[in-house]
């Protein structure tokens, strides 16, 4: 006997996949009122915390590190970047895709303690891994009391 997850909304979605495909994909080529095309997936990040830095890893398979913008301003980290497949006449017939293609988006609020000027990006096997270092926690400045 073989068991079947079952997913109701599922249909629903790569009909809406389909649909996009067979359109060329109009929805998601649309701007919005900053000017910025929507994005047609978000990749998972992962965010810890270390002693003396942040740490953010985001899945990004099949993206190329030249697509990949990286930006940091107005304490708001911004990861965007675009996956693309290249796809033969024969595969264009497909009945089913599930990799989603196309431009993503992901924004962060930093902390005020990071040096944004320091920040680090690698990417390697399909994940960026972001490094931002904190700033010093600045001394408590010692005021002498004078007597007159």
């Amino acid at each position: 006997m073989t068991l079947l997850r079952y997913e109701p909304w599922g249909v629903v979605a790569r009909f809406q996949r389909h649909l996009d495909q067979t359109f060329g994909d109009v929805a998601n080529s649309s701007t919005n009122a900053n000017g910025e095309s929507h994005a047609a997936w978000v990749p998972s990040v992962d965010i810890h915390q270390e002693s003396d830095k942040f740490v953010v890893r985001a899945d990004l398979p099949g993206v190329e590190p030249k697509d990949i913008n990286v930006t940091a301003e107005n304490g708001v980290l911004t990861v965007t970047g675009e996956r693309r497949f290249e796809r033969t006449e024969e595969q264009k017939n497909n009945s089913r895709f599930e990799r989603v293609e196309g431009r993503f988006v992901r924004r962060f609020t930093l902390p005020e303690n990071v040096q944004t000027d320091s920040i680090r990006a690698r990417h390697s096997n399909g994940v960026l891994e972001l490094t931002i270092p904190k700033a010093a926690a600045p001394e408590p400045k010692r005021v002498t009391v004078e007597t007159h």
